[in-house]
């Protein structure tokens, strides 16, 4: 939740048996498109394609230019309410069925729609803005006549890209070639994965070999690649160059791959094209945007089914009492019709505007900097959060590690005694330098020491050799690159690494006396206290992956020509693969306990015939196409046997600033945090408990493991009987975990009680109009005629109250500091009081008390025309709305003044040209004027006293604080 980035779900591949493939492939043909099926891609050469491939083009578009309006259409009408205006507006071509102009009611179902075309519209111009932006992109690449530059849409499967440091991938492609003097560079997959650990990629170490980059296109080579698919983590490919003798022949995994929408993190690489268009991985892995509904609009829906209800029964009521006389069935539409304003057509727009306005709030806090919003959907669903789910490393912590503790089995080394660690490496190296291998007669004391020191500097060179890091010289202003790189500077040393754990073991190493100084693809270079430079070649290396949960290197010791293989791993892997031991397992849990990430390093010396058998039988594994994966690990679980335990290491990852007042704020807001970690059940907890995401006196419930459906429940079951117990594409994207609480307890809070305010109102202003139909019916008869017809209907709900009413989308009960301050105010919200069939009664009543006092005082006090009626109520019902606003009001902003007022003028300003319906000269006698005023004060007056008498003796817990 803490980054600027859009998380995308990635979805793992499924094996398909024969039954479904054939169904995958029916379908296929009948879209038109091919069925995937694995490629041979020739270097440098597009032409020589297989079939047909497809553009390299980024569409994220929903529409095209002839699918806009009829697609936006048909999303709207499947909806019930939207298809039920839409047969009202079409029910006015009917004769029989007409109420008054046309314009009545395809003026609102216009409105409505063109708010909703043009936010479509304007969504669509930003995704096709956006597509044309990535389509756009320069790039290099390879050809017979030099290097050309070619947009990433006319890129195509062969071709030879040429990508630069901090350029984005345009197209999933094999790396050849890279810039790095180590033969490696690193990748960002933030954008493709969401993770902020950068990806270790090596290149083919044929084509690294060439002495430059324009030669592969002199060489005849191909790369035999596996159908497109989704899965990122994995991939099953050779490269093969046939011009040389004997052919050369080099199994592809996911190293050798360079993935689109990654980030170059070092160098310039240069790579061959495999897949574009949409079957790039990261395409496969997009699903269509779902549209997201949250609680508050269910609610809001749920509200407005009863208004339909009462449309109904109120129609038929009103024909009820007509006896069902004449054709009494047309006169119920005609009463649909005529009630039809029950529904507030108005409703959804209002509340998906006041949407877009708290989303840009958000965006424009300046206390949040950097907070992303992407969908403007749900953000009052901000104030009704009662679940937060988040992860440990990079969101409660700093993904910063930093080495703790050396547990040897018989000692441990800490902070407070690393100083001890580095005299038994200087001791070491001194000991070589100036003293025999043999040497007999030494003391008990100094035998211990030299057996301890040995142990000690097995550890730490094992750490310092067994990663993916790799030292990085760079310019400091005194020494140039190419010195320092020479040299060896420390000032201008940094590691770059796909983890931070690792760089933290290798700093750690380094400040004991054992430096990496050097790597590349082939060879490691230490240095030792006494500043010798100690060279290993890399025979071969294992990365860590999230099913192994260890990663391995195999070296050789130029020195002594020793081959060891060096493993380090999670305990609960590394526990079966170490010999026997009595304290790995309970040293793991104490480490754990204290809040240490552990690591249980391991050791095994091979002889030359080992590895030579073993390097057989693993190149053999690694270019079969088939079953792969299982073949190499196979290979390699051959090796991981009875290896010699070295030691434990522990890491503790540092927490985020404001994190625990953060989780305080949310816990007495009545939100309850879940920390999600794939780290020990003993880290996890003291981690959770440091972060006071539970209290250190809180119970922990664990769960056991289940192996059925019926033990799960029973074991949830348990959960729910305990009160008090701590159990990746966002919406909304915060660059700290500290601005979560701004976050919901302000701008949450906020947007769910201004849009509950704003639809109860609008629902209101319906409804008061609608009472005063039922009431002027009623008086006549029962007659289905229209009490407003033309302009005046449609200027009520539009420009008469709509700024006003609208307005409220500005109101807050207590400032933003109050809020932060006091989360219990959050708390209250979980129950849904401020949208409730409580309070939707209590407005349906108000409305129903407005609309009649209204309508019977304009029939009471009108003297001779039916038009004075009309000019009377409309007066008294326009003013009612707008009072009824500043009484809704809790904390005035300026704008709500200048809505008020320029409403008020729209109306008064108009009358002069709506003499069809209202007298203009009576409206300007001081008759008028005392009835309305009467008439408005015994609607309004009575809901003003009932607020102050409220607000004096029972006060709500708001105001308490503002007081």
């Amino acid at each position: 939740m803490t980054d600027n980035i859009p998380l995308q779900p990635v979805r793992q591949k499924k094996r398909m048996d024969s039954k479904h493939r054939g169904g995958c492939c029916e379908c296929l043909r009948c879209c038109g498109r091919r069925e995937p099926r694995p490629r041979t891609v020739w270097l440098g050469h597009p032409e020589k394609r297989e079939q047909r491939y497809p553009r390299n083009v980024i569409n994220n578009q929903k529409y095209n230019f002839f699918t806009f309006l009829p697609g936006v259409l048909f999303n709207q009408f499947k909806y019930f309410f939207n298809l039920y205006f839409l047969l009202l507006a079409c029910s006015q071509f009917v004769v029989e069925m007409r109420l008054g102009a046309l314009y009545t009611y395809w003026v609102p179902l216009g409105f409505v729609l063109a708010v909703t075309v043009i936010r479509e519209a304007a969504e669509e111009l930003r995704c096709y803005v956006r597509d044309k932006e990535v389509n756009s992109q320069i790039y290099s690449k390879l050809t017979a006549r030099g290097t050309v530059k070619v947009k990433s849409s006319n890129i195509q499967v062969g071709d030879l890209i040429i990508v630069e440091k901090n350029q984005r991938v345009p197209a999933d492609m094999i790396f050849l070639r890279t810039s790095e003097k180590n033969g490696s560079c690193f990748l960002r997959t933030d954008q493709l994965d969401g993770e902020t650990d950068w990806k270790l990629r090596l290149p083919v170490s044929c084509t690294q070999r060439l002495p430059t980059a324009s030669d592969l296109l002199q060489i005849r080579s191909y790369v035999y690649a596996e159908e497109p698919n989704i899965d990122i983590h994995n991939f099953v490919g050779t490269f093969t160059r046939e011009d040389s003798d004997p052919p050369v022949n080099e199994s592809l995994s996911i190293e050798n791959t360079l993935w689109a929408s990654t980030v170059i993190a070092s160098g310039t690489v240069v790579g061959v094209v495999l897949y574009t268009g949409r079957e790039l991985r990261s395409v496969m892995n997009t699903s269509n945007p779902r549209s997201k509904i949250g609680l508050f609009d269910l609610e809001v829906n749920c509200l407005t089914k009863i208004l339909f209800g009462a449309l109904v029964v109120v129609s038929l009521v009103m024909v009820a009492l007509q006896h069902f006389a004449g054709r009494w069935y047309l006169q119920i539409i005609r009463f649909l019709l005529l009630f039809s304003n029950i529904i507030p057509i108005s409703l959804r727009v209002n509340l998906d505007m006041g949407k877009i306005v708290y989303s840009w709030v958000i965006r424009r806090d300046s206390k949040i900097p950097g907070t992303v919003v992407r969908s403007s959907t749900i953000p009052e669903q901000l104030g009704r959060i009662s679940y937060l789910l988040t992860d440990k490393t990079g969101t409660l912590t700093q993904n910063e590690m930093v080495f703790k503790r050396l547990h040897l089995g018989t000692v441990a080394y800490g902070l407070d005694s690393m100083d001890e660690v580095q005299s038994h490496i200087f001791s070491i190296y001194t000991q070589q330098a100036q003293e025999p291998p043999a040497v007999k007669g030494l003391s008990l004391a100094t035998k211990v020491r030299r057996s301890m020191s040995s142990r000690v500097h097995e550890a730490v060179k094992a750490i310092a050799l067994c990663h993916n890091v790799t030292p990085v010289y760079e310019s400091n202003g005194v020494t140039d690159q190419a010195e320092a790189e020479r040299h060896y500077e420390d000032s201008c040393r940094v590691y770059q690494a796909s983890s931070p754990d690792e760089v933290a073991l290798v700093q750690w190493t380094e400040s004991v006396g054992l430096t990496l100084v050097g790597r590349d693809q082939s060879s490691v270079q230490l240095r030792s206290p006494g500043g010798h430079i100690l060279n290993f070649t890399i025979l071969q290396i294992f990365p860590f992956t999230y099913e192994s949960k260890r990663m391995g290197i195999i070296v050789r010791d130029e020195s002594t020509g020793e081959i060891t293989f060096y493993m380090k791993g999670a305990d609960v892997v590394m526990a079966g693969i170490v010999q026997y031991n009595d304290w790995l397992e309970e040293e793991c849990g104490n480490m754990a306990r204290e809040g240490l990430r552990v690591l249980v390093v391991a050791k095994k010396s091979l002889t030359e015939e080992q590895y030579q058998d073993f390097e057989a039988r693993y190149v053999q594994a690694k270019l079969s196409v088939h079953d792969r994966s299982l073949k190499v690990a196979t290979v390699i679980e051959s090796l991981e046997m009875e290896m010699e335990l070295l030691c434990l290491t522990g890491v503790e990852d540092q927490l985020q600033a404001d994190v625990r007042p953060t989780l305080e704020t949310l816990r007495n807001a009545g939100i309850k945090v879940w920390m999600l970690t794939g780290d020990k059940l003993e880290t996890a907890t003291c981690t959770a408990k440091n972060a006071h995401l539970v209290t250190r006196t809180q119970d922990i419930h664990i769960f056991r493991l289940v192996t059925n459906r019926g033990e799960a429940h029973l074991e949830l079951n348990a959960f729910r009987r305990k009160h008090d117990c701590a159990s990746l594409a966002a919406d909304f994207s915060i660059t700290q975990f500290k601005h979560l609480g701004r976050l919901l307890m302000v701008h949450g809070r906020n947007s769910y009680k201004r849009s509950a305010a704003l639809s109860q109102f609008v629902i209101h202003r319906s409804l008061c109009i609608s009472t005063m139909q039922a009431v002027f019916s009623s008086v006549f008869y029962f007659a289905s005629v229209p009490l407003y017809q033309g302009f005046l209907i449609i200027g009520y709900s539009t420009i008469y109250t709509m700024f006003p009413v609208f307005s409220l989308v500005l109101d807050k009960d207590v400032k933003s500091e109050v809020a932060m301050l006091y989360p219990e105010l959050y708390k209250d919200l979980l129950k849904g009081r401020p949208l409730s069939y409580k309070t939707f009664l209590i407005w349906v009543l108000i409305s129903i008390y407005q609309g009649s006092i209204i309508m019977y005082g304009a029939l009471l006090l009108f003297e001779s025309e039916f038009v004075h009626i009309v000019a009377i109520s409309f007066t008294s019902l326009i003013l009612t709305e707008l009072l009824m606003v500043a009484l809704t009001i809790q904390t005035w902003h300026w704008l709500m003044i200048v809505a008020e007022l320029l409403s008020l003028s729209c109306y008064i300003a108009s009358l002069v040209f709506l003499h069809e319906f209202i007298d203009v000269y009576f409206i300007a006698t001081l008759s008028f004027l005392w009835k309305v005023t009467v008439i408005t004060l015994v609607s309004c007056l009575p809901l003003y006293v009932l607020k102050y008498l409220r607000r004096r003796f029972s006060p709500p817990s708001y105001s308490k604080l503002t007081s």
